[in-house]
């Protein structure tokens, strides 16, 4: 069993910047490749980054590339994610996920576990 709690979500204004944190529980943190996802109001949730449980191999979606960067740390059972050039685009309930295996996903649905979420809203 593996639980997620994700911090750092708030208001900023556009171009600016946040880093959100997930700090994991359990023993088996680096089996599990980890992902942020985002849902907004009235759409699905979707892809944001991803990370291998190595984390030597990132993916991310091609609308926060470049502006976004995922990272983790084994050590600390946390993954990070650093988001700079916020758009109010960007503004969703982010969640952490994580998914038994090697390498990222991209897919809500092969997500074993989920955080929460923390809300991110980017005004203009």
């Amino acid at each position: 069993q593996v639980q997620l709690v994700e911090s750092g979500g708030g208001l900023v204004q556009a171009g600016g910047s946040l880093r959100l944190s997930c700090a994991a529980s359990g023993r088996t943190f680096s089996s599990y490749a980890m992902g942020w996802f985002r849902q907004a109001p009235g759409k699905e949730r979707e892809f944001v980054v991803g990370i291998s449980s190595s984390g030597v191999t990132p993916c991310y979606a091609d609308s926060v590339k470049g502006r976004f960067t995922i990272s983790r740390d084994n050590a600390k059972n946390t993954v990070y994610l650093q988001m700079n050039s916020l758009k109010p685009e960007d503004t969703a309930v982010y969640y952490c996920a994580a998914a038994l295996g090697r390498y990222c996903f991209t897919v809500p649905q092969n997500a074993n576990y989920w955080g929460q979420g923390t809300q991110v809203t980017v005004s203009s």
